[in-house]
């Protein structure tokens, strides 16, 4: 198997018309993610994160372009990309009157998990996830952080290789923040490609081994943290990232 998991060539959304001029999502992002790492989308709200994510999870179709994710071409092989990966975004929901363990079976079920498993994958994950005081419980009575942990569970429950994580600690306080952050760390340990999408400076830093720098829907430049940093002679990220796009760094001076 190729240590390459995921690869974006030129792809480019805009919604409506090109030739009538449509609105640009993102436009020419490439770039290569390896199994074994965490590649993260590190940008301002409104940057094209979320857009370039959504056709990697087949969610758009790509007006121009290529990819390919875990072997499969993302236009032609789509439900073969669907089943390599798992998609989990801040606004991701939960089923209110399900309890924890009845909503992973409702998914275990549609991605056709074989009922002798379920039950041992579900527990698996429950310690995994630390889920026990909770699993039973209905979702409308989880806290935030519970609730993004059922949804983390769903993302999984099928054992993906490719992970796709849109804003995962958005709204989150720090405790639960630092669940999510200590599983993508596990899950990189475990050899999966988790692709995060994140505008938090300090969380790209802990967690990525390269990130892609994207400002109005383009790429603005590409590295590991330590080369970008010596690149725009900053140890700040957020220095670095207004360098990248060309605004002022005085506030964040070393």
């Amino acid at each position: 198997m190729s240590s390459v998991a995921v690869q974006l060539d030129t792809l480019t959304k805009i919604y409506g018309d090109p030739e009538e001029g449509g609105v640009v999502g993102c436009r020419d992002i490439s770039f290569e993610a390896r199994y074994g790492t965490v590649f993260g989308l590190l940008g301002t709200n409104g940057a094209g994160k979320t857009t370039t994510l959504r056709m990697m999870a087949t969610m758009l179709k790509p007006t121009s372009g290529h990819a390919t994710i875990a072997g499969h071409d993302l236009v032609k092989e789509a439900p073969l990309v669907r089943e390599s990966i798992g998609f989990l975004s801040a606004s991701t929901g939960v089923y209110g009157r399900l309890t924890a363990r009845e909503m992973l079976k409702y998914f275990a079920d549609m991605h056709r998990i074989e009922s002798a498993q379920v039950d041992r994958r579900i527990a698996e994950i429950s310690v995994m996830l630390e889920m026990g005081d909770f699993l039973d419980r209905r979702c409308e009575k989880l806290s935030t952080g519970q609730k993004q942990r059922v949804n983390i569970a769903r993302t999984i429950l099928h054992d993906p290789q490719v992970l796709i994580f849109d804003e995962p600690t958005s709204g989150l306080d720090i405790l639960a923040s630092a669940q999510i952050v200590k599983f993508i760390r596990e899950c990189r340990t475990a050899g999966k490609c988790v692709i995060l999408s994140t505008h938090i400076m300090r969380e790209a830093e802990l967690l990525c081994d390269d990130i892609l720098l994207i400002h109005k829907g383009t790429v603005r430049d590409h590295g590991t943290v330590a080369e970008l940093q010596t690149k725009y002679a900053s140890s700040q990220l957020e220095a670095v990232f207004l360098r990248a796009i060309g605004e002022d760094v005085s506030v964040f001076q070393d």
